[in-house]
C-alpha cells in the first residue's frame, strides 16, 4: 500500500500546553515547526501525535480517541499531570474514562501489556466495521487480526506499536473532528489510490490551510495525508 498510518492529529486551543501534557503523559518527545507540534515516540516509524491549533471549543465526545495502558497508579499519575475523570456513559467497565486537560475523552486500560507502546489502542467510531475495516486495512496498511459484533482489530504489519479499533457506539458528529487519523506515503510508492477505496476529498483538499490534505472516510470521518518530500 502507497500510504501507511502515521499519527493523530489533535486539534486544541492551547497547542503548548496540550501538547506538553500529552508528552509527559507518554514520555514522548515533542518537537516544533511548520505550524505545528509533534509528540512523537523514538521509534522513527512509530505512530504519534501532530497538535495544530483551533479557536473552538471542544462539542460534543470525540469520535476518535486513545487508549493507554496502565493500572491506578498510571491513571493516578495521569491525573497529577491533568486529567480528569469524566462519564461518558460507559456504566461499569474495567477500564478508567479520563480526559485531558481540553476534555477530550481517552481510556486507561488496566489487563494491557505495554510492550506495544505507550499508545494501547487507538479508538475511532464505526457503524459498519467491516467496511471500515476493509478501507482502513487497505489505506493504512495494517491487517486484521480480529472483527466481530463488536466491531475490528487492526495492526501494523511489524506487529509493534498500537492497535488500531473501530466499532460502535457511533458518537454525533462535530465539526471539525477535534481528533483525526493521519496518513503519509510510503517512500517510493505510487499514488496512494484512496479515492479508488471509497475516500472522497473535502473541500478540495484544504492543502492551503493545513500541511495535509483532507479526505473523508467511507462513514464521513475526516482525516489527513501528508505530501510526499
Amino acid at each position: 500500500m502507497s500510504t501507511r498510518l502515521t499519527g493523530v492529529v489533535i486539534r486544541a486551543l492551547d497547542v503548548r500546553a496540550l501538547s506538553r501534557f500529552w508528552a509527559q503523559a507518554l514520555g514522548w518527545t515533542v518537537t516544533e515547526g511548520d505550524g505545528a507540534t509533534a509528540v512523537r515516540p523514538a521509534e522513527v516509524d512509530g505512530v504519534g501525535l501532530l497538535f495544530v491549533s483551533t479557536g473552538r471549543p471542544k462539542a460534543g465526545k470525540n469520535p476518535v480517541h486513545l487508549d493507554l495502558p496502565g493500572g491506578p497508579a498510571e491513571v493516578r499519575r495521569l491525573l497529577g499531570l491533568g486529567a480528569v475523570r469524566v462519564d461518558i456513559g460507559q456504566g461499569e467497565v474495567p477500564w478508567e474514562v479520563l480526559a485531558d486537560p481540553e476534555g477530550n475523552e481517552f481510556c486507561v486500560l488496566p489487563r494491557w501489556s505495554d510492550e506495544g507502546g505507550r499508545i494501547a489502542q487507538i479508538c475511532q467510531d464505526a457503524a459498519d466495521p467491516g467496511v471500515q475495516g476493509a478501507f482502513w486495512a487497505a489505506a493504512g496498511g495494517w491487517r486484521i487480526v480480529e472483527e466481530g459484533a463488536w466491531g475490528v482489530r487492526l495492526r501494523a504489519a511489524s506487529g509493534t506499536g498500537p492497535e488500531l479499533v473501530m466499532g460502535p457506539p457511533v458518537a454525533a458528529r462535530t465539526e471539525p473532528h477535534r481528533l483525526h487519523l493521519l496518513l503519509e506515503p510510503v517512500p517510493g510508492a505510487g499514488p496512494h489510490g484512496l479515492t479508488d477505496l471509497g475516500a472522497v476529498r473535502a473541500d478540495g483538499g484544504r492543502a492551503g490551510e493545513e500541511r495535509w490534505e483532507t479526505f473523508i472516510d467511507p462513514e464521513g470521518n475526516e482525516f489527513g495525508v501528508l505530501p510526499r518530500v
